[in-house]
């Protein structure tokens, strides 16, 4: 549909004259439906794009001065979708410091001027100048609630069309039909711009993700720059910053969680939802996954990296799992209004479509319900850092190599929930709010932080604790490696907002001390002390916690830990008939690790957090949210952090 079909439709000023710019060059690709963007991701020659090489392959590049021609992706059309490769590994992952803010508003994040020596003024205006030069792709999306939406238009170069294709599926994408009917009262409150060549031009090649936030006079704007190909800066935690601004600036703040929630339904047919949260690679997607068992059948629980023994649990049966989010969940105010769920927090997802790691699926049958989906979708997938071959099935498990014998950490598939068998499409009451924690190996010889035990209760101030500090961990396959213990911050997500960190402390504060009659638990992934244990804590607390409801413990079910960070933990747990020992559950009575390395690592950690807690001691800081601070940096015991929101 070309442009002059909505001609009453009326957007910003600026996205209006690329809109126009490009539909009057006869090259605008004003889109309505996926399926337009995925025929777009490796267009036809007639349009002028660049040709689909003889291989069946679509180079998507730019001319950059002074380097000429510069490839960024490799695109092909595949059986079950669209699969494309960044030419360069970096591009592969997200960088964690691609943020900056563009605009004079409040905020904590660096801005474009300190980071880069001028305002973002000269820099947006020739974006925008290149964007009018170019053969455009452009579609309408909207986030938020569907009563109060967050209206939105994409506008990237037309053979970007993968990109564009992973936006509109994560975000959806609005009928060009329902834009016409709306006519002029159709109005957008964000705007996403992708200029590519400038990530080399002006950034050295690194990603850059520039929130310009135009909230002054008339003018009620969200614009986001994004200069670089991957989704995950921008087509997913862009827009996951533009919900956190629409949150923070409500009259009644609210926020979206970084989390996955899934309904677990046990053998006997008994309900609980957990939310899951935690940083990058801290076990969202992989709460929605069944058990990876072994060929046996059984479950791996841990391998020992001392003595080189394994552990295994037999589970007949696990329950059934319905997903209701993958990584974003809106918990908005009228939510819990609607549904009247006191002292429980109610959400819903905030996506269309889920941008799932594959990188512990490195052979077929680890996971048979994700690769059986993936081999034969309903519809078209996105695959991303997966060799896929042209007019053949992509296969999650074959993945992209940034070197020899090194294969990409990242490989992601993006797939539509609506796709996802048992989905859940309503909101839903959380009963467990857990938190998941990436863990090195802990031994005696090598004393690190990975203490955690299997699972720990937290009191309600112990689990704000870990929202604000929110550590990145171990190993993590998602974002480019910065090394050591770093934090995610403010509820896994202030990667992603642009604000203050004390507005989302406060927000998160609030939420959780509303919500008390949900069950705390913080869990561990990777490692348990010297055992590795992948994810399988997480699975076994769900199929635990799950058969067990949301009910409180009982006095004595519980142990306070030796470290107070840790909250309380079980002596041994039985699950269907199988104790698992205390072992698994108190790191310092390993024989390989012992009360002294764990001490060490409890040092390390409650450093770790007395540095991240301390830039939250600010004037705007809530009263309730000092007096648990600074009681941590007392060193408080799991019992008065219990007394301090009782």
């Amino acid at each position: 549909m070309p442009l002059s079909a909505l001609p009453e439709l009326t957007l910003s000023h600026t996205a209006m004259s690329v809109l126009e710019e490009a539909e009057k060059a006869g090259r605008l690709h004003l889109a309505g439906s996926v399926d337009e963007l995925v025929a777009l991701a490796t267009p036809d020659a007639a349009l002028g794009l660049g040709e689909v090489g003889p291989d069946g392959r679509y180079t998507v590049g730019y001319d950059v001065p002074g380097s000429g021609f510069v490839p960024e992706a490799i695109v092909c059309q595949t059986r079950n979708g669209v699969a494309a490769n960044y030419v360069e590994p970096y591009m592969r992952r997200r960088d964690p410091d691609c943020m900056v803010v563009g605009d004079a508003t409040h905020t904590d994040k660096p801005t474009f001027e300190s980071r880069f020596g001028k305002p973002f003024g000269d820099l947006r205006q020739e974006t925008i100048d290149w964007l009018q030069t170019q053969p455009i792709a452009a579609f309408f999306f909207r986030t938020g609630l569907p009563e109060k939406p967050l209206n939105a238009v994409a506008i990237a170069p037309a053979n970007a069309g993968f990109f564009a294709l992973g936006l509109a599926m994560l975000q959806g994408i609005v009928p060009l039909e329902e834009i016409r009917a709306a006519g002029a009262d159709y109005h957008h409150g964000a705007v996403v711009y992708v200029a590519p060549p400038f990530r080399h031009t002006y950034f050295d090649g690194k990603q850059v993700v520039v929130h310009n936030r135009r909230f002054e006079d008339k003018t009620n704007l969200h614009e986001l720059f994004s200069y670089n190909l991957y989704p995950g800066p921008s087509a997913k935690k862009g827009v996951y910053g533009m919900l956190l601004t629409l949150g923070e600036r409500a009259e009644d703040p609210w926020t979206t969680a970084h989390c996955s929630t899934v309904e677990v339904v046990t053998p006997y047919e008994n309900a609980t939802t957990i939310m899951h949260e935690g940083a990058s690679g801290g076990g969202k997607s992989e709460m929605l996954e069944q058990m990876h068992r072994e060929s046996d059948g059984t479950l791996l629980l841990g391998h020992n990296l001392v003595t080189d023994d394994l552990r295994k649990l037999v589970l007949p049966r696990g329950c059934d799992l319905r997903p209701v989010t993958d990584d974003m969940a809106l918990c908005h105010p009228d939510l819990e209004a609607q549904y009247e769920s006191p002292g429980k927090l109610v959400l819903k997802d905030a996506e269309s479509a889920w941008f799932i790691r594959v990188n512990h699926i490195d052979k077929y049958g680890v996971d048979p319900h994700l690769e059986q989906i993936t081999v034969n979708p309903p519809g078209p997938l996105l695959f991303l850092n997966i060799d896929a071959k042209p007019d053949a099935t992509a296969l999650i498990w074959e993945h992209t190599m940034d070197a020899p014998d090194s294969p990409c950490p990242n490989p992601r598939v993006v797939m539509p929930r609506d796709y996802v068998p048992g989905v859940v499409d309503h909101p839903v009451t959380v009963d467990i709010r857990s938190f998941g924690v990436r863990c090195p190996p802990c031994t005696a010889d090598h004393p690190t932080y990975g203490i955690l035990g299997l699972f720990h209760v937290l009191p309600a101030s112990l689990a704000w604790l870990w929202r604000l500090v929110a550590p990145r961990g171990h190993g993590n396959p998602s974002i480019v490696d910065q090394g050591g213990m770093q934090s995610e911050g403010v509820g896994s997500f202030w990667p992603f907002a642009t604000g203050r960190k004390v507005d989302q402390a406060n927000i998160l504060l609030e939420q959780i001390m509303e919500t008390q009659k949900t069950l705390f638990v913080l869990i561990p992934n990777q490692h348990i002390g010297c055992w590795q244990v992948g994810f399988a804590p997480q699975w076994i607390a769900r199929e635990y916690l799950a058969r067990r409801g949301a009910a409180p413990f009982r006095p004595g079910d519980l142990e306070p830990s030796r470290c107070p960070l840790l909250g309380y933990h079980k002596h041994t747990l039985m699950v269907e008939g199988q104790t698992i020992g205390t072992w698994f559950l108190d790191v310092s009575q390993q024989p390989e690790v012992g009360p002294e390395a764990y001490d060490q690592g409890a040092k390390i950690l409650t450093e770790f957090f007395h540095e991240q807690l301390r830039q939250f001691l600010v004037d705007d800081l809530h009263a309730d949210g000092r007096k648990i601070i600074e009681a941590c940096l007392d060193g408080a015991s799991v019992d008065e952090y219990a007394a301090l929101t009782s």
